[in-house]
């Protein structure tokens, strides 16, 4: 199923996307997941713009998952408030030098973590997004901590939906395009450490809950961007579409 949230003129409607692009009205996915069943129609098709399709209470970089990193892995928080939707514009920062785009693999937490293990994650795995997470490394040199760097207003463009038919198992294709042009391109088989692991060592430090993103790193899938290029992420079957200003 494709779980989105939509903006229509009577608030965020969460739905499922049909093939034919059309947005029907479900009840809460996250409820349904606690109890091992599948959301329900709940009316007709509305219109409406998409939203971000979850809203996070807290966003986990995982750190140390990419090229040239030997070190275990370790995780960052970013502010949920940085959580933008596809389509939408973001003005990048002209105050903290080169940005980079980072195209990743985003899992949406479906319910509460506490037993977590790398053997049983999928089981807490409500599916998988796109992320792009949007940086500004020249600012690390300062604030190693990544407050700086990962703080731009909506710098971590989300979805456009959420895919519960991707596992965190599956080798997903990994892309990154700006204006059209392939920057990058891998998958989440390059990742050092599995998603597994990575879902298992967050949720040994902290508990997440239902609709928690954990972006899980850049495996040679960024590069620097500039302002007026449209970005696009693809992770699988989903593109996640940011134009800059």
């Amino acid at each position: 199923m494709r779980i989105a949230r939509v903006t229509t003129s009577n608030g965020a409607t969460t739905v499922r996307v049909t093939d034919d692009g059309r947005f029907v009205p479900i009840t809460d996915p996250y409820a349904a997941f606690a109890a091992g069943a599948e959301p329900q129609d709940a009316a007709a098709p509305v219109d409406g713009e998409l939203a971000a399709p979850c809203t996070p209470t807290v966003v986990v970089g995982i750190a140390q998952n990419g090229p040239g990193h030997a070190s275990p892995v370790q995780a960052w928080l970013k502010s949920p408030r940085t959580v933008t939707a596809t389509g939408r514009e973001v003005s990048l920062r002209r105050d903290a030098g080169q940005t980079v785009a980072e195209a990743e693999v985003a899992v949406v937490i479906g319910r509460d973590t506490t037993g977590l293990t790398a053997e049983t994650a999928h089981a807490y795995v409500l599916g998988i997004t796109a992320v792009n997470d949007l940086s500004s490394p020249d600012r690390s040199v300062f604030d190693p901590r990544n407050f700086e760097s990962k703080s731009g207003e909506g710098y971590t463009p989300l979805g456009p939906w959420i895919d519960t038919d991707l596992s965190i198992d599956d080798d997903l294709p990994m892309a990154l395009l700006a204006d059209g042009v392939e920057r990058a391109e891998t998958s989440s088989a390059a990742l050092p450490m599995s998603l597994r692991e990575c879902l298992a060592y967050v949720a040994g430090w902290t508990t997440l809950g239902p609709g928690d993103i954990v972006m899980m790193g850049a495996p040679f899938s960024q590069a620097p961007i500039h302002a007026g290029e449209t970005v696009e992420v693809v992770i699988g079957p989903l593109r996640l579409r940011t134009p800059t200003l």
